[in-house]
């Protein structure tokens, strides 16, 4: 199995920083996409940023220019680097790794998400 433990959610100010961290573990023989996706109370999960293991990225417009997503390949990571923090982007934020792993002796490619972290942005 594949298991996806983030890190780094927190209580921050509006224009503050905060860095989410996402570490796959497991049968692991490579990952394609790693992203980060949120939910707000009410609302329906949406993408924030993706990264791809040749680290082409993609956006949200809404955090375009804030936010900066980056991952290590050699250690299976990804990391969300927020910057200007908006009260708009509070939400649970997940982790989501598109996996390739071993399986009685296959490969099977899979979706896997983390379990989420908070971030609020309050004054």
């Amino acid at each position: 199995q594949v298991q996806l433990v983030e890190s780094g959610g927190g209580l921050v100010q509006p224009g503050g920083s905060l860095r989410l961290s996402c570490a796959a573990s497991g049968s692991i023989f490579s990952i394609r996409t790693m992203g980060w996706y949120r939910q707000a109370p009410g609302q329906q999960r949406e993408l924030v940023a993706t990264v791809t293991s040749s680290t082409n990225t993609n956006y949200a417009d809404s955090v375009k220019g804030r936010f900066t997503i980056s991952r290590d390949n050699a250690k299976n990571t990804v990391t969300l680097q927020m910057n200007s923090l908006k009260p708009e982007d509070t939400a649970v934020y997940y982790c989501n790794a598109d996996v390739t792993r071993w399986s009685g002796g296959y490969l099977t490619t899979g979706d896997y998400w983390g379990q989420g972290t908070q971030v609020t942005v309050s004054s």
